[in-house]
């Protein structure tokens, strides 16, 4: 064996030693870099938890009273855009933008003289015509005059009251008179400008009482009846409420959307309400009952269902309550506030904030010093 041969081997069991040298070291530096991480998580569980500062309140029973929501739409009791029938010349302008005006009051005057004689001349000849018959049953009486002329005589006494009749139509279309008692709109025309017949003239609204109009899916039909109490918001007025009365129910429901178009009336005698405006619309459906009550920050809303926080009493004298996650059915919602169905107990102290920072068995320190909106109402608050 030549000493090429020997140092082959030689040569291959070196390359060996070392291959398990490296793998040996790497070895122990994984087995050292899990038992680093065990020890960690070890030592992270077996570490006290720090306490976190939570507010909470008790679950209490109040009174609800169940309502259907929905968005409404302001409309006049009465309203119509006022033209003429006939073209003309404005005469008179007998009311100011905005002004309140009676039923029949008359508004704008055009030119009618040329009218004025036409009647004035139908009714002479009407007074002429009803001489002509007077004396004509006088005659026919006494057989004075034959039946065809008395006949002739008093069909043309007819004609000239017709006369006088469309002749005073026509001077009264002369006259904007005010169809109902209302609230006149703004008004540019003055005298002396010539209008077209059909062509607005002002707007006139009666806005009290004034209706609101909305839609309920028809699910709610069966809730809804004639009479029941609508409570009216609009953030034109935030710190309003107006109250009104279900005054009508459409008797069908709209193919389309499968709604069911509700009338409201309200009183609203100082005018604060405009036809057109949005309003948040609640109608009280049913009779109030108890129901148990949380602020709605106190529910956590996942996609697997809806938690609380519930504080726990400490175990020990030195220990402080805990934080136990549950899950809770809720119900409806008024204002800030949320039923709850099921899941939780009278009495029952459940976290309102801070939930972010809690898991099951999370020391607390209570502070109640400041709590989440919890008003049944909330009033939008101006700054």
């Amino acid at each position: 064996m030549t000493a090429r041969t020997q140092r082959v081997p030689s040569a291959r069991r070196r390359m060996i030693l070392m291959l398990i040298a490296v793998g040996s070291l790497l070895a122990v530096l994984i087995g050292w870099n899990v038992l680093g991480q065990v020890m960690m998580k070890k030592a992270a569980r077996e570490m006290p938890v720090p306490p976190q500062t939570v507010s909470t309140t008790r679950v209490a029973l109040d009174d609800w009273q169940p309502v259907l929501a929905a968005i409404g739409s302001l409309r006049a009791s009465r309203g119509a855009d006022l033209a003429f029938d006939v073209s003309g010349v404005i005469a008179a302008v007998n009311l100011k933008s905005g002004d309140v005006v009676q039923q029949g009051d008359v508004l704008v005057q055009l030119r009618d003289e040329d009218d004025a004689a036409l009647l004035n001349q139908a009714e002479t000849a009407a007074a002429l015509a009803k001489l002509t018959f007077d004396r004509a049953q006088r005659q026919i009486a006494v057989k004075a005059i034959s039946q065809a002329d008395y006949d002739t005589i008093a069909a043309d006494y007819k004609a000239k009251q017709a006369s006088v009749q469309y002749a005073r139509v026509i001077l009264g279309k002369k006259q904007l008179r005010a169809p109902f008692t209302g609230r006149a709109g703004i008004i540019t025309l003055s005298p002396g400008a010539y209008v077209s017949a059909g062509s607005p003239i002002v707007t006139l609204q009666q806005l009290d009482p004034i209706r609101v109009d909305f839609q309920v899916p028809q699910r709610d039909l069966a809730q809804l009846e004639v009479g029941q109490r609508v409570s009216l918001r609009s953030n034109a007025h935030p710190q309003q409420e107006f109250t009104a009365t279900l005054s009508a129910i459409e008797p069908k429901v709209d193919t389309d959307t499968r709604n069911v178009r509700v009338e409201a009336s309200a009183a609203n005698g100082d005018g604060l309400l405009v036809p057109g405006m949005f309003v948040n619309v609640s109608v009280d459906v049913g009779s109030a009952r108890r129901e148990l009550t949380l602020p709605q920050a106190a529910i956590t809303f996942n996609p697997y269902g809806q938690t609380v926080f519930i504080v726990k009493p400490p175990a020990g004298k030195d220990d402080k309550p805990t934080a136990q996650q549950a899950f809770v059915t809720t119900g409806a919602t008024r204002g800030d506030q949320v039923a709850i169905v099921g899941g939780l107990e009278a009495g029952t102290e459940v976290v309102t904030s801070g939930q972010l920072k809690l898991k099951n068995g999370t020391p607390l320190v209570i502070n109640n010093s400041h709590q989440p909106a919890n008003d049944p109402a909330p009033r939008p608050q101006e700054h």
